[in-house]
């Protein structure tokens, strides 16, 4: 294995501590400003992948073609499936004090493993894609997942917090 893998592997790994770690940090604390804070992920990877886009179009001497567009599609449904499977065991509850809290849940670490490990078998499988197109199929799925996560974590989050107002 070469010095960027174990990066990234040990990059993977420091996320899944900090998601552990915030997930379980969250189930203690009420969710506060009406839960925007959930979205800023999203605002955050769209411009960070706006960049890496950019940059990966700056590559000398490596013409930028977009995968094709089953790839894409197989890509955004994957992300779209993952993100669905992450909101299901995501949920919230009304406390005594009248604050919305994270649900917890038993599941939450072994969906998320699940996740980490789909992703990592699929990128090793498509070890032999170009590395730009690689980097685009997962930019896709990774937004995709995001976006369903958080977006639909915000709406479960209003629909609680707007019984408990």
């Amino acid at each position: 294995m070469n010095v960027p893998t174990l990066i990234g592997y040990g990059v993977a790994a420091v996320i899944i501590v900090l998601v552990f770690w915030l997930r379980t940090r969250r189930s203690r604390r009420p969710i506060r400003n009406k839960g925007y804070g959930m979205l800023i992920p999203l605002v955050i990877l769209l411009i960070v992948f706006g960049l890496s886009i950019h940059s990966m179009t700056l590559i000398p001497n490596h013409p930028f073609i977009l995968p094709a567009w089953w790839e894409m599609c197989a890509a955004a449904l994957l992300g779209v499936g993952l993100g669905s499977l992450m909101l299901y065991h995501t949920g919230y509850e009304k406390r005594e004090d009248g604050q919305v809290y994270a649900k917890p849940n038993k599941n939450f670490k072994f969906v998320l493993i699940a996740v980490i490990i789909i992703r990592v078998a699929l990128s090793q499988y498509f070890k032999g894609l170009d590395y730009v197109e690689l980097s685009l199929l997962t930019m896709v799925m990774a937004f995709l997942y995001i976006c369903v996560w958080r977006v639909g974590s915000f709406l479960k989050f209003r629909r609680v917090y707007s019984t408990a107002v």
